[in-house]
């Protein structure tokens, strides 16, 4: 599960925090996690957000169920992982608190987050979020999760 943080206002940003450990070391990422036993892909986002960036409801503004299922392939674990992503928007002043998978965190302006992410599977994404909140979209409804 990824999980891309918006925070709004007049330039929205994409929250990327820096992994730390041997898988992703160093990279700049959204929330990632793996599903857990008897968890659906929504509670393991909730769960995530709360985890990893102690990110509450309550300052959730929207979240959204993004259509990307994104394949790839973890070499150091020889496994392939089947994705799936979201967007959640959260209030313009919030601020995470990292656990211990990340030493740092940015907010990438919303128009130059692509050259931000160094996955083309991300790219994808950040071009679905863009047009997800663009004025008039026509899948913001219908992908609404919150």
């Amino acid at each position: 599960m990824d999980g891309y943080v918006l925070r709004g206002g007049a330039t929205p940003e994409l929250l990327q925090m820096r992994r730390t450990g041997v898988v992703l070391n160093q990279t700049w990422q959204p929330v990632m996690g793996h599903v857990e036993d008897g968890e659906s892909s929504i509670d393991c986002l909730w769960r995530e957000l709360s985890e990893e960036c102690s990110l509450d409801r309550k300052v959730v503004v929207g979240a959204w169920a993004l259509e990307q299922v994104h394949p790839y392939y973890l070499a150091v674990r020889d496994e392939i992982v089947m994705s799936p992503r979201f967007l959640v928007e959260v209030e313009s002043g919030w601020e995470p608190v990292l656990n211990h998978e990340h030493d740092a965190h940015r907010w990438v302006p919303l128009a130059d987050a692509e050259a931000s992410f160094m996955w083309p599977g991300q790219h994808g994404v950040i071009a679905e979020i863009r047009g997800l909140r663009s004025p008039g979209s026509l899948s913001e409804q219908a992908l609404r999760i919150l």
